[in-house]
């Protein structure tokens, strides 16, 4: 793995293409202590965020679009009326990069605003 950022939140997601191996558990597990909340399930990185109501969410979920067309990494997001769950893998490793936890610390981001 590349060096991590002591702040993922300031890191920026690396392009990938494939023919570099998933994060190994060990690493994954030292950088889930870096994020509040998110937990790897089933080889995916996600966390659901609450909100007051729509129209919050519906805001969040166009700053979660911000953040990833800026990063050139995409999560996958299931909105209901008052809960967004974001959910990251990188596709073509079949599983979890180093870009799957910066873009969720920079998710984490936006809600401590």
């Amino acid at each position: 793995m590349s060096e991590t950022f002591c702040d993922l939140a300031k890191g920026k997601c690396k392009p990938c293409e494939g023919g570099i191996p998933p994060l190994s558990a060990s690493e994954i597990e030292t950088l889930l202590k870096d994020l509040n909340g998110w937990l790897v399930v089933d080889g995916k990185l996600g966390k659901e965020f609450k909100f007051l109501d729509h129209y919050v969410t519906m805001t969040f979920v166009n700053a979660v679009a911000w953040v990833s067309h800026s990063q050139g990494h995409h999560p996958d997001l299931a909105v209901d009326y008052n809960t967004c769950r974001v959910e990251y893998i990188t596709h073509a490793i079949g599983g979890l990069s180093e870009s799957d936890f910066i873009c969720a610390a920079k998710i984490d981001r936006l809600t401590e605003l």
